[in-house]
């Protein structure tokens, strides 16, 4: 498969002292880590995702499937730091993934109005060499109460396609969310925050000279 530089920012705040891949074709986490001039390529995970488990938490799937994701990358890429990411979307502990038509997507954004639900994404960062660190991020998020012809329009216009939950934050999606709390980039697909202390403490990343 071929990989895929990602554009650097020309005002970089970190500088990158090791190769780093992030095992996910979102441009959503892409460009999270472009805007702060980290150095990286994009290699999509081959991995199979998956159905949940009986019994999965929300956390502990979300984080199983970044680790598959991340190691059958860095198992490509054994030189490289390897991030890897998995975001999925849970109301009263049931997980919501990707809809499989319009009618699902209208569906779970009925279940989501008017409510909180919680956005987990679960994280696996690997060192050349098989040190890891694994950890989620959980963000309760509340929608506003929209109506039904509101919720279709919304479907209509094609976003909540290929969203865990049906819909995106970063996207026409913010019309609906009344509330964010917690980490705003979680909500988006990466613990941004995390993340970074992870590569800072790992020497991965410094910060760039003035």
């Amino acid at each position: 498969m071929k990989t895929h530089p990602a554009p650097i920012s020309t005002n970089p705040i970190y500088a990158t002292r090791t190769p780093i891949v992030l095992a996910s074709g979102s441009p959503r986490r892409r460009d999270f880590l472009a805007s702060l001039g980290l150095e990286f390529r994009v290699v999509p995970s081959l991995a199979e995702e998956p159905n949940p488990t009986p019994g999965d938490s929300p956390e502990s799937y979300a984080q199983r499937m970044a680790e598959m994701k991340g190691r059958e990358v860095a198992e490509r890429h054994p030189d490289c730091v390897v991030i890897a990411a998995d975001t999925v979307v849970a109301l009263e502990g049931i997980l919501l993934g990707k809809p499989d038509n319009d009618e699902d997507a209208l569906r779970m954004l009925q279940l989501l109005t008017g409510r909180t639900h919680q956005v987990v994404t679960g994280c696996c960062l690997l060192l050349p060499g098989g040190e890891s660190a694994v950890f989620h991020a959980c963000t309760d998020v509340r929608m506003r109460a929209a109506s039904h012809e509101e919720l279709a329009a919304y479907v209509a216009t094609g976003e909540p396609a290929d969203k865990a939950g049906a819909y995106a934050i970063q996207g026409i999606g913010a019309f609906l969310v009344e509330h964010v709390h917690g980490s705003y980039t979680n909500v988006v697909g990466l613990p941004l925050a995390r993340v970074l202390e992870v590569l800072l403490k790992w020497g991965i990343i410094v910060p760039q000279q003035g």
